[in-house]
């Protein structure tokens, strides 16, 4: 086949002369509608982000997405024709659109698609068939929050309700929807109290992928149904990637490398983690290197990089990064993941008050963006509301009580705001224990020498900053000057707080002034 036509089902697209055939016949397509389909099979399977497809039909002006949708609406329509209900255009939420490479024609088997997903509804296990409003809200709450997951996608309310009531055979239900899993779950209420089971099942195999358990005092209804909600889709997303990671590729897409840069990401930090995602990444942008998603986790893994000490060229990674955000957001200015990238850019350049509204954005988007929640707080630390910073980072613990990535960096940040108000022994107990889920940052046993200088524990705070010269990727601990140089403290008040403790309590531990 010419390199420049692609088959699909009974469709043949000539990309260089622009013609549409079906079984050998001319199709005949609005130009836009032509446009975008021309923009979706050049992509080979890869999303089409929204903005980049508005941008190539309404190059310079600014139009409503409405238009954009009576376009796709029209191109569904016509590939769609033989009425069977299963589209070749598949809406990715929140990212874009893709076109399907094999046919779909039949409504008993379509192809799955990774990540793809069913929220079924939640069975009602109490007695009264009255609380069956609050196990329906759950599954509602849950099909919303799951499709603001980056690469999720999920059936609408309305087709999982269909299974409602009805004996589920989990690999019948994949079959008849095209996803690779079943989200099914249980509402039992006694009193005051709710337990509320959840299990995910892999629909190709009908093996269990993640399961949960969740009792709870109902005394205030929304706030446990969001806070229940939150936690799920939070899970899901870290048990549903590291599956699709883990799956065997003969020949991997960029979508595979990002999968796997992410699972990476959730090891204990290190310099072999970081190098590790950004070759994963950087796979995925060398197979595709105009998508969003491979630019922004990119940048960000770069900013990581810089932001635990173990950049070998902080400058570089930041450079790199800047770039890679710039792209992202020219190509997707709406996207969530380029938003958060350009905020850990700002972070990294310490320019905290830019920063905070790129985090506030990701967490509009979707609330349930744990890994927004932490720098948030790091930057409203370092902007001056202190006040501001423990909370924040609480949240992200109630969202992710067993997050494997970054809530030993979480524990850190709460220690250090207790550490600057003077509250020594609160501070310990948080350095430790997040120095026993991340034992190789080397800021946190820099941390846990100053606290131990305060207390009085001038051995072990002596250890401790060995420790954290010995993991540094730089000089930074080697004097109390080299650390202001190269670190970040915040406004002026913020930076008198470190003065009177940490850099004391440096020097007690036996740091050299210059």
């Amino acid at each position: 086949m010419d390199a420049r036509s692609i088959s699909f089902g009974p469709f043949r697209l000539d990309l260089g002369r622009r013609e549409l055939l079906r079984e050998g016949d001319p199709v005949q397509l609005h130009s836009r509608a032509l446009d975008i389909l021309c923009a979706l099979a050049a992509a080979k399977g890869e999303v089409v982000g929204k903005d980049e497809l508005m941008n190539r039909l309404w190059p310079g002006r600014l139009v409503g997405e409405g238009n954009l949708h009576v376009h796709i609406s029209a191109l569904r329509r016509t590939l769609d024709a033989n009425g069977q209900g299963h589209s070749y255009v598949v809406t990715v939420p929140s990212r874009g659109y893709r076109l399907a490479g094999s046919p779909r024609a039949a409504p008993s088997a379509p192809h799955a698609l990774r990540m793809s997903i069913v929220v079924l509804p939640f069975t009602n296990l109490s007695n009264d068939p009255e609380r069956q409003y609050f196990a329906d809200a759950i599954t509602d709450d849950l099909t919303t929050d799951l499709s603001r997951i980056a690469d999720m996608f999920v059936i609408s309310r309305n087709t999982a309700f269909t299974y409602q009531n009805k004996p589920i055979d989990t690999k019948q239900v994949g079959r008849e929807l095209g996803v690779r899993y079943v989200l099914q779950g249980s509402v039992r209420r006694s009193g005051s109290q709710v337990r509320i089971n959840a299990q995910v099942i892999d629909a190709t195999t009908d093996g269990h992928v993640w399961a949960g358990r969740f009792d709870r005092d109902m005394s205030d209804l929304f706030a446990l149904q969001d806070e229940i909600t939150s936690q799920i889709a939070v899970a899901l997303n870290v048990a549903l990637i590291a599956a699709e990671a883990a799956r065997p590729t003969e020949y991997p897409d960029a979508l595979d490398y990002i999968f796997r840069g992410r699972a990476a990401g959730w090891k204990p930090h290190s310099p072999g983690k970081y190098a590790e995602q950004i070759r994963l990444f950087e796979r995925a942008l060398a197979l595709n290197p105009r998508s969003v998603e491979a630019q922004s986790h990119l940048a960000s893994a770069l900013m990581s990089r810089v932001m635990s000490g173990m950049a070998v060229s902080a400058a570089a990674d930041i450079a790199r990064a800047e770039g890679l955000v710039g792209q992202a957001l020219t190509a997707s200015p709406r996207s969530t993941l380029a938003h958060y990238a350009k905020g850990q850019v700002l972070r990294a350049q310490r320019r905290f008050e830019e920063a905070i509204p790129e985090y506030e954005t990701v967490i509009a988007n979707n609330r349930n963006v744990v890994g927004a929640l932490h720098p948030l707080g790091q930057c409203k630390l370092f902007a001056g509301s202190i006040e501001e910073t423990i909370p924040l980072e609480e949240q992200a613990i109630r969202l992710s009580p067993h997050d494997p990535e970054l809530f030993g960096v979480w524990y850190s940040q709460i220690g250090l705001v207790h550490l600057l108000q003077s509250r020594t022994d609160d501070a310990i107990i948080w350095f430790e224990k997040a120095l026993r889920a991340n034992p190789e940052r080397p800021d946190i046993h820099a941390n846990l020498a100053a606290a131990c200088a305060l207390r009085g524990d001038c051995e072990r705070a002596a250890a401790e900053l060995v420790e954290a010269r010995g993991l540094s990727a730089d000089d930074r601990y080697t004097s109390v000057a080299r650390l202001k140089a190269v670190g970040s403290w915040g406004v002026p008040e913020i930076r008198a707080l470190f003065d009177a403790t940490y850099f004391a309590a440096l020097r007690k531990a036996g740091m050299a002034e210059e």
